[in-house]
């Protein structure tokens, strides 16, 4: 399979710069999985599609400021990026240049905030090893930009509309944007309605804006992502699957959690690491449905989305997407991926 295969064309100005007010008006594609039957409605009508029983699977991550500004002894600037923290101290990270940080290369970024660059990763990343006086999370807090991802040019006004209205669990380099659409009254609606609700965690890297380099699929790599599954959320998934309820994943991220701590059919409370790379041939275990957002051509996430359905279905709504003028990708509209 070829990730050519995976391509389609997208007009420039259908990539949303702004997020929609109120969140949950932006559209939704509603696509049948089996069919590709094609319905155009608004977020809100989600509540329309769930079902008494069904389980809908949140990812609660943060996005931290990841973004460091600094410069070496030499007074070169230097950008560091956090993608995942290995302890109390040391991040694997990206830099910008990365010529001049080398092992043994020192940052600083404030009289309260230096780093050492003390290894390579096999991405092209650095390992570094931070220095701090105080509480690191505060420091980051005061230092650090959030990141938007790269095909955002417009400033955003308030920080918050980057977040879930959910989200907790600090350490995302990016958001799970499928759960933007969600504001507190409808997910309290859709309580009300007799959907149940669990939050699996997953800390999104930048492996997710990362282009597949590789011709064909199976060539290519996943960067790693971090998750965990409470005790509480896995007792909840298994039971909803033994009682042949629905399973409603909430975005990519609750996909990749979903199948990677329930790769034995049984979904294990913990946390681990993920490679985890869906295309189509794979079985789902426990996905049944799917709220997504449109994704970037050749994107692996485009191939998940496809897995769930299939290619050809996929890329007809896509068309069908951009012929209506949908706002695409993290700021964009939405798509249901029903199973009914």
């Amino acid at each position: 399979m070829f990730v050519k295969d995976f391509d389609y064309e997208l007009p420039q100005e259908l990539i949303a710069q702004h997020p929609m007010e109120p969140r949950d008006h932006s559209r939704l594609m509603v696509v049948n999985k089996e069919t590709g039957a094609i319905e155009h409605k608004h977020f809100y009508d989600l509540l329309d599609y769930v079902e008494p029983g069904d389980l809908l699977v949140f990812n609660d991550t943060r996005v931290i400021p990841a973004r460091l500004f600094g410069h070496k002894e030499t007074g070169a600037h230097v950008e560091v990026f956090l993608l995942t923290r290995k302890d109390a101290t040391d991040w694997e990270v990206l830099v910008r240049p990365g010529k001049r940080l080398q092992v043994g290369a020192k940052i600083i970024f404030s009289e309260e905030l230096s780093a050492e660059v003390i290894d390579h990763t096999d991405f092209g990343g650095r390992i570094v090893r931070f220095k701090y006086e105080g509480i690191f999370e505060e420091i980051l807090d005061r230092l650090g930009e959030t990141p938007l991802p790269p095909y955002i040019t417009a400033p955003l006004e308030d920080k918050e509309r980057y977040q879930t209205v959910y989200s907790r669990e600090r350490g995302s380099a990016a958001a799970p944007t499928a759960g933007l659409h969600f504001t507190k009254e409808l997910l309290q609606k859709i309580k009300d309605k007799g959907c149940e609700e669990v939050f699996v965690t997953l800390h999104v890297g930048l492996g997710t804006f990362r282009p597949v380099s590789a011709e064909k699929i199976e060539d290519h790599q996943m960067h790693r992502e971090f998750y965990t599954v409470s005790e509480e959320a896995a007792a909840a998934i298994n039971k909803a699957k033994a009682e042949g309820r629905r399973i409603i994943a909430v975005g990519t991220t609750a996909v990749r959690t979903l199948e990677s701590a329930g790769a034995d059919g049984v979904m294990k409370a913990g946390g681990n690491f993920t490679q985890i790379f869906i295309y189509p041939g794979y079985k789902y275990r426990f996905v049944d449905a799917l709220v997504t957002n449109f994704h970037l051509p050749q994107s692996t996430l485009l191939m998940l989305v496809s897995a769930l359905s299939s290619r050809d279905i996929m890329l007809n709504a896509y068309a069908v997407a951009v012929a209506e003028k949908y706002r695409f990708f993290s700021f964009g509209d939405a798509m249901f991926i029903n199973n009914k």
